[in-house]
């Protein structure tokens, strides 16, 4: 009696063994923790890389917008002054804060934005939020913000309290431990209203949208499964680009008054929503926009970065599982 074969059988051996080896050599979809974990890791990369690296360019654009009857020659004047006034290390200032920070607000953000997707997608079925993702892309990214900002909102605090006042404290252990024993720890959260709505309402959301339409309409014109590798990186480069000078435009006022009301702490009995109504009326439009050019530079080349680093930490580690909605 002639050996049945076994189910998954093409019937031909030398068809079995092309069909096995193919299999070996296409990469598991990863899913569930293992997918997701590996989306936060290469946001926390991202952000944390990025966001350090420009700690110089962050402490001139905080100092502009701080003290902007001192500095104001531009972003470059501002720099030729704070290197004569205090030397080259002063434009490290913060980096401790920025990088710890970011890199937890990266992995929750990068990380919940594409879980939120997902979820939204179980919920409301494929086709349904595939003809409305925008507004899917808009949900996602507001609730990812949500619970990242929560993460960086003390080590932001940190970093401007140091950059503010340079001889504050040596680092952000030490700048955490004396604002914490001096203040307490509702001062580390002072600023989680601005930062909230820096991050979360237009900056986040404008910043995953942007990006999404942009690289959308690039792949409406060329295929991305015949597109190489570092391609991909220039388009990822290119809609990043453009992501971040649209967020960094709709976010500025929040930025501004996040830096204000973080550089010293409130009169006795002052509450943070009596603080940022003080502060929006000093400021007023134009004040709320100091310190734009050098913003704009700052997000529209990190943003850039992040993107990029991100796609290619997510090929690197395997992280191919996602569920992409762009038609």
């Amino acid at each position: 009696m002639a050996a049945s074969t076994p189910p998954s059988s093409t019937g031909s051996t030398k068809l079995d063994g092309l069909v096995q080896k193919a299999s070996a050599n296409t990469p598991e979809k990863l899913s569930g923790l293992a997918l997701y974990s590996r989306f936060a890791l290469a946001g926390a990369i991202c952000c944390s890389v990025t966001h350090g690296g420009l700690t110089p360019v962050d402490v001139v654009k905080t100092r502009i917008q701080l003290d902007p009857v001192t500095y104001n020659k531009g972003m470059i004047g501002a720099f030729r002054q704070v290197i004569k006034n205090e030397g080259y290390g002063a434009l490290a200032t913060g980096f401790g804060p920025t990088a710890a920070g970011y890199f937890l607000q990266g992995a929750f953000k990068f990380g919940g934005y594409e879980l939120f997707k997902q979820q939204c997608i179980n919920y409301f079925g494929y086709e349904t939020a595939s003809n409305n993702r925008t507004a899917v892309y808009l949900a996602s990214s507001a609730m990812a913000e949500f619970f990242a900002d929560i993460a960086l909102c003390p080590l932001e605090a940190t970093r401007i309290r140091l950059v503010s006042e340079p001889t504050f404290a040596s680092g952000l252990l030490s700048g955490f431990g004396k604002i914490y024993k001096q203040e307490g720890f509702g001062a580390f959260y002072s600023g989680f209203g601005p930062i909230l709505f820096k991050q979360r309402v237009p900056y986040t959301m404008a910043k995953f949208v942007v990006y999404e339409k942009v690289a959308e309409a690039v792949y409406q014109r060329v295929d991305k499964s015949k597109t190489s590798d570092g391609m991909q990186t220039v388009i990822n480069l290119g809609s990043g680009l453009m992501a971040g000078f649209a967020a960094a435009i709709v976010s500025q006022p929040a930025d501004t008054m996040l830096s204000k009301i973080n550089k010293t702490k409130g009169l006795p009995g002052e509450g943070t929503t009596s603080r940022l109504i003080k502060i929006a009326k000093e400021l007023g439009l134009r004040g709320s926009y100091t310190g734009i050019g050098a913003r704009l530079f700052m997000v529209g080349t990190l943003t850039a970065g992040q993107f990029a680093i991100y796609g290619d930490i997510k090929k690197f580690l395997g992280a191919t599982g996602g569920v992409e909605i762009a038609k």
